[in-house]
């Protein structure tokens, strides 16, 4: 039996906020395109950018708020929480860019998100005790499937064994960040996330600056107002937004749910693609896009009754 969640977030509440993000982080990569199609601006500077962005909201957002004195965990719990929330971002978002230059964006896409859920249930087994059941490895399977449907189904590209390995290294500091999260956020200790966010942002933006400055920060282009305007974009709505309802809401969530709901980031890039901008909807699509819907849908829809029949015998233990 899985444990359950702890935290001050409703579970259905929680649900809401992930898939939010997972949709909000698909339109990152249709936003980064149309930024790449009119400018010479790179992956890693745009991911500096986007932390930076993301970094400055983040902060502005924190002080403009009430004031109020929250349960603040001890200061070795809040050090990991920062740190280790910053160095996994980092280590995500750069090394899928380099997997992505390396081996190609099928190859390192379907390799980042398919091993990321692997690596968490098999970190969430060893390091949290919970445990996936039928359905819910059925539910994984079924997501993985789809991925694969999804990316392999298309055009593909060659298999750069430097570039997978940089996709498992990608997919770890993913898996890094969710584990994290929900081990902090077991006991309602995990701290404020709009702060953790902010912490976290500013570690990216540090760690990806070198990078960023040798591949060029400033993009070169005549359509400089459409590109500052992208800019904002990425960093309030797939960054500073998501990322926020993200570790809120992945505290309340079996990490093995989490895993797969933010699999939505995937499906609504795809929608995005064929709606947006124009690119030829295959059968793969289709598929592969149904599949991980029904594999989310379904893993849900678990969470949330296994979160009711918790508290409906917490109730009648503190009847009897």
């Amino acid at each position: 039996m899985s444990l359950p969640a702890v935290s001050a977030l409703p579970v259905g509440r929680s649900l809401l906020y992930l898939v939010v993000a997972g949709v909000a982080w698909g339109t990152a990569g249709a936003a980064a395109s149309l930024i790449f199609r009119v400018s010479d601006l790179g992956p890693l500077a745009l991911s500096f950018w986007r932390c930076a962005g993301g970094l400055v909201l983040l902060a502005g957002a924190l002080a403009l708020r009430p004031r109020r004195a929250p349960r603040r965990p001890e200061p070795r719990r809040r050090l990991l929480r920062f740190l280790g929330t910053g160095i996994g971002l980092t280590v995500f978002q750069s090394a899928y860019f380099a997997a992505v230059e390396v081996t190609g964006l099928a190859v390192g896409t379907v390799v980042t998100l398919g091993a990321g859920p692997v690596l968490i249930a098999v970190g969430a087994r060893l390091m949290l005790g919970e445990r996936l059941g039928k359905g819910g490895l059925a539910a994984v399977t079924g997501a993985l499937t789809g991925l694969a449907v999804l990316v392999l189904g298309g055009e593909g590209g060659d298999v750069v064994p430097a570039g997978v390995l940089l996709a498992l290294l990608s997919a770890s500091g993913y898996a890094a960040i969710t584990l994290l999260t929900r081990w902090l956020g077991r006991d309602g200790g995990g701290g404020d996330a709009l702060t953790t966010s902010a912490w976290a942002f500013g570690i990216g933006a540090v760690g990806l600056l070198p990078m960023a400055a040798v591949e060029g920060l400033v993009p070169h282009t005549a359509q400089t107002g459409q590109v500052l305007w992208l800019l904002v974009y990425v960093a309030a709505v797939p960054t500073a937004l998501a990322y926020a309802l993200y570790f809120a809401g992945a505290a309340a969530v079996r990490s093995a749910t989490v895993s797969v709901i933010m699999l939505l980031e995937p499906v609504s890039a795809a929608l995005i693609a064929v709606t947006v901008l124009r690119e030829r909807l295959t059968a793969a699509t289709v598929v592969g896009t149904l599949l991980l819907l029904a594999a989310v849908a379904g893993l849900a829809l678990a969470e949330a009754r296994g979160a009711a029949v918790t508290r409906r015998r917490e109730a009648e233990a503190v009847a009897v």
